[in-house]
């Protein structure tokens, strides 16, 4: 009897540890690099965050048969769990207890992967090489060899820059001190940061205008505070939705809170800004923009970037992938998801066939399988590694079945008012790898239905 395939996977964030639970099932071994110190470290950057979906869409069906072999105890499906939660009953558990405890290396960052022997370029007898993978740790570098690999490390800690044109903003290096990306904490830890300072927000998502929304609250507390909204296009009523007449109704209540928000002059908005020069000024940062021949600035003292993410592609340049030119994703899958005709719920469920690479065996999944698009939904990345761990050993027919079925009522939002239930509270979509589902019972419930804004 042959020894059973090696399977590496890059990621143990959510869709990492599913793929782990998904090979494990199928009678292969999973090998999980996670570069941070700890299981699901980019979702504890955003642990302040409530996920946009409740536990019955946020936890992986693998998974879950693992974690029964322990006794684990699901938490209330109807329930939205945040970040942190997310990490401290699921992740951990999964991690820490059961027999994928020992097949986990933390602070394990993959600097290179190729196949023994051979380079980039060789073909003939490419496809029966083991993978050499070299990951860095305390003591080192390291290596290890796979027959298989799934890269699901996310995109977290690959942000865009401030940069309108794509490119890191002329002075951004120098200015990194006072800037932030993503969504920082500012009504927790990062509250000293921002607590009484004008603050520039760079961004028309989610993430922006929930970060707009919580320092409006942090406004409230301490006067001083001065949320700036940065916006690069001409309309600031894009991101509001469309109110009463909005298709998805909870989508327009939200956008109508941070409208009012807007209107009541509690956030300054400077629209058609377009970053292109950071200065730092004594204590202040000098936010230029410049446009044919106009040039405009605005002076804060702090900025947060929350203009989406992009996938680190470093460590997979020895390899043959084929990728969109423009979304950065498998070739195959950008038209399914292209966020210039899709949002998160017009994507189809899809697996192996879409993500395979032109180097055999070797696959990306969940967040960092979209590359720069933000229509990632984290049940869709499920799907993706059960369909990747069942083409891993040799069972085309389940790879190419779809077993996921997404709900009927939509998907994917963040709540924006100040005060309201947050059903939906989480990262924007390109922010993280997780999403969310959210059903009929969270309106039953008298918490909103969520829709998704590409």
């Amino acid at each position: 009897m042959s020894e059973a395939k090696t399977v590496a996977i890059i990621g143990a964030g959510p869709v990492g540890l599913a793929a782990a639970a998904h090979v494990l099932e199928r009678g292969l071994q999973p090998i999980v690099l996670e570069a941070g110190d700890a299981v699901g470290h980019a979702m504890r950057q955003w642990g302040h965050v409530q996920l946009f979906s409740p536990w019955e869409y946020n936890v992986d069906k693998a998974a879950a048969r693992l974690l029964a072999t322990i006794g684990w105890n699901s938490p209330e499906p109807d329930q939205y769990p945040t970040g942190a939660e997310m990490v401290e009953r699921y992740l951990e558990p999964l991690a820490n207890v059961t027999t994928l405890k020992p097949r986990i290396r933390t602070s394990s960052r993959v600097t290179g992967i190729s196949r023994v022997g051979f380079d980039k370029l060789k073909t003939k007898g490419r496809e029966t090489a083991p993978f050499e993978i070299r990951y860095q740790n305390g003591k080192g570098p390291e290596i290890v060899k796979a027959d298989a690999i799934i890269d699901a490390s996310g995109t977290w800690h690959s942000p865009n820059p401030a940069g309108a044109n794509g490119l890191p903003a002329i002075g951004e290096t120098e200015a990194a001190d006072r800037i932030a990306y993503g969504m920082p904490d500012v009504l927790g830890k990062d509250r000293a940061r921002y607590a009484g300072k004008t603050v520039a927000v760079l961004g028309a998502g989610h993430s922006a205008i929930g970060t707009l929304t919580d320092l409006a609250k942090l406004a409230a507390e301490v006067p001083e505070t001065r949320p700036v909204w940065l916006l690069r296009g001409s309309d600031p009523a894009k991101a509001f939705g469309g109110g009463a007449n909005d298709k998805l109704v909870a989508r327009g209540e939200l956008g109508a809170a941070f409208a009012a928000l807007v209107t009541a002059g509690r956030i300054k908005v400077e629209s058609e800004f377009r970053v292109s020069h950071l200065v730092a000024d004594g204590s202040r940062l000098v936010v230029g923009a410049i446009s044919g021949c106009s040039a405009r600035r605005a002076v804060v003292d702090q900025l947060i970037v929350a203009t989406g993410f992009r996938p680190d592609l470093d460590f997979v340049r020895e390899l043959r992938t084929r990728l969109d030119s423009a979304i950065e994703c498998p070739a195959a899958l950008a038209p399914l998801i292209d966020p210039n005709e899709h949002s998160c719920g017009t994507v189809r469920p899809h697996g192996a066939r879409e993500l395979a690479q032109d180097e055999p065996a070797f696959y990306f999944a969940g967040m960092k399988s979209y590359g720069r698009a933000p229509t990632f939904l984290m049940l869709t990345g499920y799907e993706q590694v059960r369909s990747i761990a069942a083409d891993i050993a040799g069972d085309r027919e389940a790879a190419e079945r779809v077993e996921l079925v997404l709900p009927e009522t939509g998907v994917c939002s963040r709540s924006l008012a100040p005060d309201a239930s947050n059903c939906c509270g989480g990262p924007a979509l390109s922010d993280v790898d997780a999403c969310c589902v959210a059903d009929e019972k969270a309106k039953q419930q008298g918490k909103t239905g969520c829709g998704c804004v590409s």
